[in-house]
């Protein structure tokens, strides 16, 4: 009989993650880093991914680097890929983290922008090109590595607003106007849903060749939003509050290793119960 907790292993396995000097792309590797894996964090913000990258490989004890690219553009990943197997020699798991997401802050000034009516198709374009289209690309770059060595894992991360639609009401501003009230974008909606989608597609496209396709959806972190709208949010989620940013470190190491091993094409959701009211 084998040992349960060797299905967590991921020593000497590569993973990938866009975003990968954001709020969560940074703990994902964390966490893959904990359990032996080689991370290479991508991200546009060069020098960030770079200390990033130093700090986990640091504290982990194993290789972690960090990648100047623009996931929007495929000769920048076909670049990436080239040099992570000039280096590793291998491509085990890819993480599409990165995304484009407006903040609440006190004001919600910069919120406002949101509403439908005067949602610019410049901005839509922007924020599909990165959380659907580069999601995509890096799915083609790296996914098809994956594929041909017959064995991988592609982890899409969604949101519970892949499952439900936004609330509108936990953004609204005493005081303000209708058509300057604050409003989550129909952007996020579109995106987070779409990357189901492709969840769905690509696990039945490579199932066959070893790749294994899956979404993960976290509810809202908390990260000292004001103190008004974590009271709404929080009203809404059985547990009766927001995740922290280590909560969801547990499920991506599952996701991504073999203890996962016959979950392909699902959804795992991390949202405090939110999506079951």
């Amino acid at each position: 009989m084998g040992d349960t907790s060797d299905l967590f292993k991921l020593a000497g396995r590569v993973a990938i993650i866009t975003g990968g000097a954001g709020f969560l792309g940074s703990k994902h590797a964390e966490a893959l880093s904990e359990f032996g894996c080689n991370t290479v964090l991508i991200d546009v913000n060069a020098e960030r991914v770079r200390l990033e990258a130093k700090r986990i490989g640091d504290a982990c004890g194993t290789t972690s680097i960090g990648i100047d690219c623009d996931i929007t553009n495929k000769t920048q990943l076909e670049k990436g890929r080239e040099f992570i197997l000039q280096k590793f020699g291998r491509v085990d798991i890819l993480i599409n983290n990165a995304a484009i997401d407006p903040k609440v802050d006190d004001s919600g000034e910069n919120f406002s922008f949101g509403r439908l009516e005067y949602f610019s198709l410049d901005q839509w374009s922007l924020e599909l090109s990165v959380g659907l289209t580069g999601s995509f690309l890096c799915a083609q770059v790296f996914g098809s590595q994956m594929a041909k060595a017959g064995k991988g894992v592609i982890i899409n991360i969604s949101s519970d607003l892949g499952i439900i639609a936004p609330d509108q009401r936990l953004y609204r501003k005493l005081g303000l106007p209708e058509e300057k009230q604050p409003a989550k974008p129909v952007t996020y909606s579109v995106i987070k849903h779409g990357l189901i989608g492709l969840t769905k597609y690509l696990s039945t496209y490579w199932g066959d060749r070893g790749v294994r396709t899956n979404t993960l959806c976290p509810g809202g972190v908390y990260n000292n939003q004001p103190e008004e709208f974590v009271e709404r949010i929080s009203s809404l989620i059985p547990l009766g509050r927001m995740a922290t940013r280590d909560e969801y470190k547990a499920a991506i190491v599952f996701l991504a290793s073999d203890a996962s091993s016959y979950m392909n094409g699902s959804t795992l959701v991390l949202d405090g119960g939110r999506t079951i009211w």
